[in-house]
């Protein structure tokens, strides 16, 4: 497999691990948002984009308490949830017009969860052709914008709509 160069992932691969958690990190610290690449902040849920995204603009919803389940959600985060859910949507087409989105929870490391203590729905937006020859047979996911100017188009575009 060949390497490509993605400055973003240094700075992650290279920061100290702790027993923290990377979410609740991301919540308890508003005035970072922009370093932590959170675009919106809701009462009891926040949208952060992934920063190893799965496509350009990958983002992804979580309540501010940790907990590993949607059965753990109250009435008001489910709600909340859902409601960023569809904001986020919208932000996204706005920002960077998709043909179709993924949408989905990984619930537990059996289901594919990296992150399995703290509950997240990703959004992954889709265009027609995204996914091509390079991953299959040059082993490359290629990401046609740098995750912050990304961040600037989504974020803005959260501005906008609330």
């Amino acid at each position: 497999m060949e390497n490509m160069w993605s400055p973003w992932r240094g700075i992650y691969v290279t920061s100290p691990k702790g027993d923290k958690c990377v979410f609740c990190e991301k919540a308890r610290n508003p005035n970072d948002d922009e370093a932590n690449y959170v675009v919106h902040r809701g009462h009891v849920a926040f949208v952060v984009m992934n920063i190893y995204p799965y496509n350009n603009g990958h983002v992804m919803l979580m309540p501010y308490r940790h907990i590993p389940d949607i059965l753990e959600f109250t009435g008001e985060e489910m709600a909340e949830m859902d409601a960023l859910l569809r904001l986020s949507i919208q932000a996204i087409r706005s920002a960077l017009s998709p043909e179709g989105f993924n949408i989905g929870y990984n619930i537990g490391t059996a289901a594919g969860a990296g992150i399995a203590g703290h509950i997240h729905q990703h959004i992954v937006p889709r265009w027609n052709g995204d996914t091509n020859f390079m991953p299959v047979l040059a082993e490359h996911k290629v990401i046609s914008e740098h995750l912050d100017m990304t961040y600037k188009r989504i974020k803005d575009s959260f501005r906008r709509l609330v």
